[in-house]
């Protein structure tokens, strides 16, 4: 497998944006945010990378493992001036390509979309995330394959976002709920083919189109990432979707494709890390709630 992923990345002072629009990425100190990058780009490279091995005792020798689902990466971070955290992150530096641009912030996600235009021939996969998502499933791929060998590349599964925290209260929680419909209405028919069931593994799974497609990112196929490239929509930078942070990651395949999620009772099928306990750290007891 070759696999192309492309991370926009930004870090500015709390003073750069008094309205905090751009989340963790605004005013929260460094330490977060190098934290939460260098994850980003390490589990990518541990989990479908090549440099995968198994220690052999008997003989001393280290031998290629995981050879079905690693594979050649190549990761571009992008930035825009001198906003960004590069030069502190405790990786080696050759373990991404730094792409730096002069795209207003609010629209550096439409960057990576060039990025990923350009790779169109070379990649078996094109992946767009966000900084703050850490991959946690050697099997992403295999049941990405799986899923569009069943339902074509017309339909998209993408992974639920969630956050784990120490044992409190709620252990994990998976961080994107529905939507009102009217916020995804104009872009995408939920009646069209709206739940379709598989069955894996001696298990059942129920993949349900999606009133809240948001994920942080996404990731297409060959066919599918030619497919939304070459749409006279494409790099057309809208921001009609919640704001240009989420349109970045979510309108164009929103747009594209028909998107499905796992089902709730499954939501761990396909999942992805959210770095942080920012939405695990607002949930609290009804009790506690009624008495504040």
């Amino acid at each position: 497998m070759r696999l192309l992923v492309a991370i926009p990345h930004f870090y500015a002072e709390a003073s750069w944006s008094p309205d905090g629009r751009w989340h963790g990425s605004v005013g929260l100190g460094p330490a977060p945010r190098i934290t939460a990058l260098s994850a980003c780009i390490a589990s990518l490279h541990q989990l479908y990378g090549p440099a995968q091995y198994t220690v052999e005792h008997a003989t001393g020798v280290a031998s290629p493992a995981n050879i079905q689902t690693a594979g050649a990466i190549d990761i571009i971070v992008c930035t825009t001036g001198s906003h960004h955290l590069l030069d502190r992150l405790p990786i080696p530096v050759g373990s991404y390509t730094h792409r730096p641009t002069t795209a207003p912030p609010p629209l550096l996600g439409f960057e990576c979309h060039a990025v990923l235009r350009e790779g169109l021939g070379r990649y078996d996969y094109f992946a767009y995330l966000e900084d703050d998502l850490i991959a946690r499933d050697p099997w992403l791929f295999v049941k990405l394959g799986w899923f569009t060998s069943q339902l074509g590349d017309e339909a998209l599964l993408q992974p639920n976002r969630y956050e784990v925290g120490p044992l409190g209260l709620v252990h994990k929680v998976y961080i994107d709920g529905d939507l009102a419909p009217q916020i995804t209405a104009p872009f995408q028919d939920l009646s069209v083919v709206p739940v379709v069931t598989g069955h894996l593994l001696g298990t059942t799974i129920e993949f349900r189109r999606t009133r809240n497609p948001h994920a942080g990112g996404f990731f297409l196929n060959a066919r599918q990432m030619q497919t939304w490239a070459s749409r006279p929509d494409f790099l057309d930078r809208e921001t009609l979707f919640v704001g240009p942070l989420e349109s970045a990651a979510t309108l164009g395949i929103m747009r594209s494709f028909r998107v499905y999620k796992t089902a709730v009772e499954s939501a761990g099928f396909l999942e992805i890390e959210h770095f942080g306990t920012n939405f695990l750290s607002q949930l609290r007891r009804r009790d506690d709630a009624a008495r504040s």
